[in-house]
């Protein structure tokens, strides 16, 4: 079928103002997210900006009879090429799907369409004396569809989890078109199996997501916000250790940072480090609360003691929200590096259980230095959740990504670690999924697709790798 008749049936269906054709502008915008572009010529046959779950059912209805690619798209925040086209395909950008459907004070939650971006929700739960914890730099680009299709992480899974934790319901539409409301606002639902698990987390490729319900939580009353420097890693568990029993509930992120990291960004960036240099590691901690004199003395009694103990070497409290602003855009700097020489970078997103974080880290470094001694490496993460970034400068040498890859990822694959814990797969990471999935489990996904998706249209190319010649096929 050509582009020019697939262009016209979904216009004839849904309207030439939802149905778009493939202009330079639009291209330029939905062929790239923070990390993979693709030439504009890559194919795409119709850009499909639905208004309704109904119109995205009428676009899948008619991709999946005449066998059609669809790409489904967010705010193209991703980091791992899942919203990217590959191919010739039908992009379905949900961007006009921005209702916020329904706030319900008394259950604690909010319905929302998956344009809608996580910043709106934020808001929306403000405004109600409420707080939606989900939160990532892209706050006002990244839009809940793709939070919720890529099982985002964030500051503050240590408190509330990731974005799986987050949902109750979901409604999404099957590649014929099918539409599953599972929008129920109960915490408590042993019905069967449940459904929105397949959704979340799996990149489009089994559904598409058109509308979530999410839980709110109490609004914080109190923020505090510190950087505590210690000598190692035995150090940053021992302060973990005191960070849980002396805040319990309170704690919401325990962020480090390894020297070199500090270093990029402060002095790189021409801020004054909060601490002085030197130390072996530097961990931002926060808690959230209600009583804002009581967790503040708690705050300092708990780093206080840390430092009687020898534990800390050196602290600094925020004593306004302007000062810890000052203190997480040290966390948050990754956002500036391509102000510094530590741009272009290869980005890791792994995971480990939390006491294998430090030797993980050395030994990345050391094989890293050991084979590529003009390598530079820096190291950060959630890592009281157990989720490490590792972050390779690529300027400087000509050393093959891929020859990278794998060496990070086959000493994360020792420690029966993830190659991805908050990122997603979507094409990039495809080669390397092996690293952390076995045969067994990669088939079984094979046959989740198979069953929901026979024709293989939904976000081809991606979160699967190809089936070995000779076995049986998914997409």
């Amino acid at each position: 079928m050509t582009d020019n008749k697939v262009l016209a049936d979904l216009q004839a269906l849904l309207g030439a103002d939802v149905a778009l054709a493939p202009t330079t502008t639009l291209l330029e915008k939905h062929t790239r997210d923070f990390c993979v572009s693709r030439p504009p010529d890559v194919g795409i046959q119709a850009l499909v900006f639905p208004r309704s779950t109904a119109e995205v059912s009428k676009v899948l209805a008619y991709c999946n009879e005449h066998g059609i690619a669809v790409q489904p798209q967010g705010g193209m925040t991703g980091l791992a090429g899942g919203a990217v086209p590959i191919g010739p395909c039908v992009v379905v950008a949900l961007e006009r799907m921005r209702a916020v459907r329904e706030l319900d004070t008394a259950a604690g939650t909010i319905t929302v369409e998956a344009g809608v971006t996580m910043e709106t929700v934020q808001k929306a739960a403000d405004a109600a004396e409420l707080f939606f914890p989900l939160d990532l730099g892209g706050r006002g680009s990244c839009q809940i569809g793709g939070n919720i299709s890529t099982n985002a992480g964030g500051n503050r899974v240590l408190r509330y989890g990731m974005a799986r934790d987050l949902v109750l319901g979901v409604e999404a539409v099957l590649a014929d078109g099918t539409v599953i409301d599972a929008l129920r606002k109960v915490i408590k639902n042993n019905s069967g199996y449940d459904l929105r698990q397949l959704f979340i987390g799996a990149e489009g490729t089994l559904g598409i997501v058109t509308a979530v319900v999410l839980r709110l939580f109490p609004k914080p009353r109190s923020a505090c916000t510190g950087i505590c420097a210690v000598d190692d890693y035995a150090g940053v568990l021992e302060l973990l250790r005191r960070a849980r029993s002396g805040f319990g509930a309170l704690l919401s992120a325990f962020e480090v940072m390894w020297p070199d990291f500090y270093e990029l960004g402060t002095v790189k960036l021409g801020r004054k480090p909060p601490l002085e240099q030197g130390y072996g590691a530097y961990v931002l901690i926060e808690t959230l609360g209600t009583d804002p004199d009581a967790d503040q003395a708690r705050y300092v009694s708990v780093i206080g003691e840390a430092i009687e103990a020898g534990v800390v070497k050196d602290a600094v409290i925020a004593q306004s929200q302007r000062e810890a602003t000052e203190l997480w855009a040290v966390r948050d700097s990754p956002g500036e590096w391509q102000k510094t020489a530590h741009w272009p970078q290869l980005g890791f997103d792994v995971s480990v259980p939390t006491g294998e974080i430090g030797p993980l880290a050395d030994e990345i470094n050391a094989e890293l230095r050991r084979r590529w001694p003009e390598l530079v490496a820096v190291f950060f993460g959630h890592v009281a959740d157990g989720n490490l970034h590792v972050s390779v400068r690529m300027s400087g040498h000509d050393i093959p990504e891929l020859d990278i890859e794998n060496a990070v990822y086959g000493i994360v694959a020792k420690r029966r670690g993830s190659i991805s814990a908050e990122h997603g797969i979507g094409s990039l990471k495809i080669p390397f999924l092996h690293f952390t999935r076995s045969e067994a489990e990669i088939e079984l996904m094979r046959a989740i697709k198979r069953a929901m998706d026979p024709k293989g249209i939904l976000n081809p190319g991606k979160v699967l790798p190809p089936a070995r010649q000779g076995a049986s096929t998914g997409s």
